[in-house]
């Protein structure tokens, strides 16, 4: 793809996390909905869409080092499950509260209008289904559901919330809070905070989200590879695109030589990729950009 034939003419060349690389160049929503005009979409959100939600992002310019629980930390016994639920308890009633923004609306017009057959969220919070859209693949999966690591059967995650509040009258209610995307908090006094079981087998429950160090399931990746694979442009938006689970999807749009824009504060892996970057918020970026493709 000729970059040079949908970027605007001079635009700046934006920082690349690559030394040497060759990176996009930096433009506005104007010159992206140029870019992406008449175009079949998919879109790629990250953690970035919904800090305008309440929810901070990973790897953002202002977030702190995070170091989430791994798969293997989680099942490896009672105390790291105990330590776990106490601090995804006392993120849920930020995080299960948590609205769409403007960028999530912005997401969901475009499928409503026919432009977006599919989107791809890293995100488990669930909001560009709160926002309206329908064609979503929850590719980390879903904070608002649970599974038992026994029985695999799915419950909600409010009801595990009632449960473990019964539980665990008043556990930390002067404890300030500080949510991250997954829904942890920082929070060490978990020693007394009692775990539920499943209902069914009383077996160990998760929620219903890829931690690091699982596999994401082979039929959403391959629904994704088939999105991209039907799309004639890419929007990723909201992500630095630092792990791979994202980043391939992006290598596969290049691939097929189709159209890619970025849309992010800060650099991304994605950059050397992409035919255009727009540094900014999505909820500034996103709303624009779909009024002017619709």
């Amino acid at each position: 793809m000729d970059a040079t034939a949908l970027t605007p003419a001079g635009a700046p060349i934006a920082a690349t996390p690559r030394e040497g690389s060759v990176s996009a160049p930096l433009g506005t929503a104007t010159d992206a909905a140029r870019v992406l005009a008449g175009r079949r979409l998919v879109v790629l959100t990250g953690a970035g869409l919904s800090t305008d939600s309440g929810i901070p992002d990973y790897r953002g310019p202002d977030s702190p080092p995070r170091s989430p629980m791994t798969y293997d930390q989680f099942v490896s016994g009672y105390t790291a499950q105990q330590r776990y639920w106490a601090r995804s308890h006392l993120g849920w009633q930020r995080i299960g509260t948590a609205v769409p923004n403007a960028g999530h609306r912005a997401v969901a017009a475009l499928e409503a209008a026919g432009l977006l057959p599919t989107l791809i969220t890293q995100n488990v919070d669930g909001l560009h289904e709160q926002a309206g859209s329908r064609s979503v693949v929850d590719l980390h999966g879903r904070i608002d559901e649970v599974v038992c690591l026994n029985c695999r059967r799915i419950t909600s995650r409010q009801v595990l919330h009632e449960r473990l509040t019964e539980a665990n009258p008043g556990f930390g209610a002067d404890a300030p809070i500080h949510v991250a995307p997954d829904g942890d908090v920082e929070y060490d006094d978990t020693s007394t905070f009692r775990v539920v079981p499943c209902t069914s087998c009383g077996g160990v429950l998760k929620p219903d989200v890829v931690f690091f160090g699982e596999t994401v399931p082979a039929d959403r990746v391959a629904r994704c590879y088939a999105a991209v694979e039907q799309a004639e442009a890419m929007v990723a938006a909201g992500t630095s695109l630092t792990v791979m689970s994202g980043l391939r999807f992006v290598r596969h749009a290049a691939k097929r030589g189709i159209p890619i824009v970025l849309v992010n504060r800060g650099i991304t892996r994605g950059d050397p990729l992409a035919v255009l970057r727009v540094h900014d918020g999505c909820s500034a970026v996103l709303p624009e950009l779909a009024s002017r493709l619709r």
